[in-house]
């Protein structure tokens, strides 16, 4: 048995080895890691560059363009003519050559003022491709800080734990003395024996929990799976939360209100390009060509010629089948769509910081109570230890302490933690979610 607590507690040693190893990771690191590697944030990103890039006066078509243009055409034929005077003229394997080359210039000089809507659209676009990221980012920290301190709440209740063992420990070795003595039976160390193993299995299951959550972080990170690190075990919660400052809040910061008054900016720029279609187009033709043809049967048999062409083309929409105005009216029925989502989304916001809240504040009250237990249960366990050494009380009394004691933090923890999660979930609603 004496075999059995060397190799606990050699077990513990060699965990603490293996950990001075470890890195601190702050909370503050663990979210720039992710800022700067996570995989939905990069994409948000290339997203965003692409919009930028797509914000250009030719993307809207308020540019010229400007073609290079060859065409050479070959032809051998058998040919008979016969001329107006009746005479008849025949060539085998005759010959004919054209070759046509030059520049010409296109450019759309109004169409309704369609092209300036379509910048502005793209410029709209852009800033969609902005509130996106921001959204992502945000979402991002709020799930690396959730993850950190869920990883702070189970390793402080795996800590509790290993003071449960080393208590447990020393009951053994209070039990092993008294039944060496003669003033316990074989059956009272054989119990402490089964208590001692429950909370050593306990803990091997405390330990893979926070293995698995250590490797949710760092996929998060998106970093090596099996980079090892410590984790700052002090948790301070924002007790200064105002309800009515966070309602203010989320109406200018909020990220899915941000990017639903975009797509109601798009669908507005929609229909202004629908209406455009109602104008004519003139577009503005021009070009200099060369041309040459040579020809083994005919009046010629060879000719070249250049020069320079230009001319206006315009054109009007009068009948679609109908499809012009009913284009309208699906673009006006999108920006209603659009106008009460905006207030739908609202109602969900100003919904979900209600209830947050309420939460929050219910948390704050049990962290403050299960810190009060904490402490009552830990001084309980201190006193019954006391007597349980002297004999004064039963193991199964004592076991009893000891697992109101491990209740007590677990309920401290799981108190701090849902304090700390409601205020995540408050400051990620209204869009301003600092460190």
């Amino acid at each position: 048995m004496k075999h059995r607590i060397i190799g606990i507690c050699c077990l513990f040693l060699l965990q603490a080895t293996a950990s001075l190893g470890q890195s601190l990771l702050s909370v503050r690191t663990a979210v720039e890691i992710a800022l700067e590697n996570n995989y939905a944030v990069r994409l948000s990103q290339n997203n965003l560059l692409i919009a930028k890039e797509n914000v250009t006066h030719g993307n809207a078509g308020m540019l010229p363009s400007v073609t290079a243009n060859l065409t050479q055409n070959n032809s051998v034929q058998n040919s008979r003519q016969v001329q107006s005077n009746g005479e008849e003229r025949s060539l085998d394997n005759a010959k004919n050559n054209n070759l046509t080359y030059g520049v010409s210039l296109g450019w759309t000089v109004f169409d309704g003022l369609g092209m300036f809507t379509r910048y502005e659209r793209l410029q709209e676009m852009e800033k969609l491709g902005d509130a996106e990221l921001k959204r992502t980012m945000l979402t991002t920290i709020a799930d690396v800080i959730t993850q950190y301190y869920m990883i702070v709440e189970q390793e402080n209740l795996l800590s509790a734990m290993d003071s449960n063992i080393i208590i447990s420990q020393e009951r053994l070795r209070t039990a092993e003395n008294r039944y060496s003595i003669g003033k316990a039976s074989k059956l009272e160390v054989l119990n402490v024996q089964v208590n001692l193993n429950s909370d050593v299995s306990t803990r091997l299951r405390q330990v893979e929990v926070v293995k698995n959550m250590k490797t949710n972080l760092n996929s998060l990170m998106a970093r090596d799976l099996d980079e090892p690190f410590h984790v700052d075990r002090l948790v301070s919660i924002d007790e200064g939360l105002v309800y009515d400052d966070l309602l203010d809040k989320a109406k200018q910061l909020n990220p899915d209100l941000q990017l639903i008054m975009i797509n109601k900016r798009l669908a507005e720029l929609d229909l202004k390009n629908i209406k455009a279609s109602r104008y004519p187009v003139v577009r503005v033709n021009s070009g200099y060509n060369f041309s040459r043809s040579e020809s083994s049967l005919g009046f010629v048999s060879s000719s070249n010629a250049r020069g320079l062409n230009y001319g206006v083309t315009a054109s009007m929409n009068i009948f679609d089948g109908f499809n012009q105005r009913r284009n309208e009216r699906v673009a006006k029925r999108q920006i209603d769509q659009v106008a009460l989502q905006f207030e739908q989304q609202q109602l969900f916001i100003k919904t979900s910081i209600k209830t947050a809240y309420e939460t929050y504040l219910t948390n704050l009250q049990l962290t403050k109570l299960e810190d009060k237990n904490e402490a009552i249960a830990r001084q309980n366990l201190d006193i019954t230890l006391a007597k349980y050494t002297i004999g004064s009380i039963s193991a199964v009394e004592f076991r009893d302490a000891q697992e109101n004691f491990i209740n007590a933090v677990s309920r401290s923890n799981a108190a701090r933690l849902q304090a700390k999660l409601t205020e995540i979930q408050l400051k990620e609603l209204i869009g301003q979610l600092e460190l």
